[in-house]
């Protein structure tokens, strides 16, 4: 008979839910499956980590299965949703390799369909070389960075697959992650992440796959313009033009000559998002605020942090927290400069950070939708300091107008400089940071005492949407479809290849 049943173990004892199981029952009992595991912090005192699984034993135990709290249950296969296989001759392409291009290339590809993909980075591996020049000699490669090449932004990221989203696409999504060499816990953590080291190899492997589906990818290969002739849809690029039946836009969302080449064929409007500074703390003091005494027996821990402004109604919240990792150069264009965060799946650096970003309304930004980029790179030409160094202060110090006089070891790579951010952000960003760290301190003691602020965190989200129809087409077209966090739909690695998906289907049902 298979049971359906939770329970806790304490923090400080052995993380084994199989061995746990058993030591319960004085009859055979077997862990068929792990079900949803997650870390209970609310009191530091007795920290826990609870879990659901599914177990197997014979029919005579279930009275006693019962009285432990465990259910009957039937053993269900779940399904994982596949794409309909259709014959079709049409060719799609894709424009971006990151999560929403990648993965409605997948499905496009189990439907039958031979996509070719247009990406104007590097392969993950290339990347990291040139990633590395920027980060030891500060010299920028505007195609092959941070936030352009295979894999997208997410790809130099902690890698979390956190999402509010609970449609059938996301299994898909999950089980395909699995496949292709990601850890099968993401299918049973609260909080799943992959962390950049495996999503290097991921998307390494993603890539491989679609090469032998007789698909294509190419690397350096900028989409610079596109038109229609006919039903055909031609798009430029510096290597030569590429044909295809139907195009998807997974542009990301720091292609801004692509959104002033897409200002005239398509509406876009602007949409709200988010800017602010990257904050970082020893791992340990982050460790011990969030599990206590029971920090020594887990692994980084993670913090999400909000203050709702009342007065005026403006959000400041922890963005994209990375434990264990490294603030990381995610500059795109030269003499404007920018931050992010990321971990490998160990989670085992010095430090953690986070952002903290204060949220941008449109009617913030006076103009159209390109004033919006405008916004954002405002404040990355205040930022830059030569060699791509990061304007920095201690939290503590900005909140009395205070330029620090020392900053403490970090793990910015290109070095820190002692700044004033009132100069580079605007007044009303710098009064919410103020307020939001204000209470961050109320929740985290010392959160202000013991961070250092690095840099600007601009590329929150895209600060522009494209306008689209039900059928996930751009408005005005019957065979371009924008997807992604490019197009102002999705916000993450799980949600961004969910839309990718849900576009691909909706190709797959045109010809079906």
């Amino acid at each position: 008979m298979i049971f359906a049943g939770e329970f806790s173990i304490p923090a400080d004892k052995k993380d084994d839910p199989h061995g746990f199981v058993k030591g319960l029952f004085s009859f055979d009992v077997t862990v068929k499956k792990i079900l949803r595991r997650s870390v209970d912090a609310r009191k530091k005192s007795a920290v826990v980590i609870n879990y659901r699984v599914e177990v197997e034993t014979d029919n005579k135990n279930a009275e006693q299965m019962r009285a432990f709290g465990f259910s009957e249950t039937a053993e269900v296969q779940k399904e994982t949703l596949s794409a309909k296989k259709i014959k079709s001759t049409k060719e799609v392409i894709v424009i971006g390799a990151g999560p929403a291009g990648l993965f409605a290339a997948l499905r496009l590809i189990d439907a039958g369909f031979s996509v070719t993909i247009l990406e104007r980075g590097k392969k993950a591996e290339e990347r990291m070389r040139d990633i590395e020049i920027l980060e030891t000699d500060g010299i920028l490669n505007a195609e092959s960075n941070a936030v352009f090449g295979e894999g997208g932004a997410g790809t130099y990221s902690d890698g979390k697959l956190t999402s509010r989203i609970h449609r059938g696409d996301i299994d898909y999504f999950f089980s395909r992650m699995v496949e292709f060499g990601a850890n099968e816990r993401i299918l049973f953590e609260s909080k799943p992440h992959v962390g950049s080291d495996v999503l290097r190899e991921v998307v390494k492997n993603i890539r491989m796959f679609i090469e032998r589906s007789g698909s294509s990818v190419r690397f350096s290969t900028r989409a610079d313009d596109f038109s229609i002739e006919g039903v055909k849809i031609n798009v430029k690029t510096p290597s030569g033009e590429f044909c295809a039946d139907e195009l998807i836009l997974a542009i990301g969302h720091s292609a801004r000559d692509t959104y002033e080449m897409l200002s005239d064929k398509m509406i876009l409007e602007k949409k709200g998002f988010a800017v602010g500074s990257r904050i970082e703390h020893p791992a340990e003091f982050i460790n011990k605020s969030q599990y206590g005494r029971f920090s020594e027996f887990m692994s980084a821990a993670d913090y999400k942090l909000v203050f709702n402004n009342p007065k005026t109604g403006r959000g400041v919240y922890s963005f994209c927290m990375c434990p264990g990792g490294f603030v990381v150069n995610s500059s795109s264009e030269e003499k404007m400069f920018c931050v992010n965060g990321m971990s490998n799946s160990a989670r085992d650096a010095e430090f953690s950070n986070s952002a903290v970003v204060v949220s941008v309304k449109p009617e913030d930004v006076s103009g159209g939708a390109l004033e919006a980029v405008e916004f954002q790179r405002k404040i990355e030409r205040s930022a830059f300091v030569d060699k791509f160094k990061a304007p920095s202060v201690r939290a503590r110090d900005f909140l009395i107008n205070r330029t620090s006089k020392s900053l403490p070891k970090n793990s910015y790579r290109n070095g820190c400089v002692s700044c004033d951010l009132t100069s580079i952000f605007p007044e009303f960003i710098i009064s919410e940071m103020k307020a939001g760290l204000r209470r961050f301190d109320s929740i985290i003691r010392g959160f202000s005492e013991e961070g250092l602020l690095i840099g600007t965190e601009t590329r929150t989200s895209s600060p522009v949407r494209i306008k689209r129809t039900k059928e996930m087409t751009a408005e005005g077209f019957s065979n371009v479809y924008p997807v992604g966090e490019g197009a102002g739909y999705a916000g993450g690695i799980v949600s961004s290849a969910v839309d990718g998906i849900r576009a691909a289907d909706a190709i797959i049902e045109k010809y079906s």
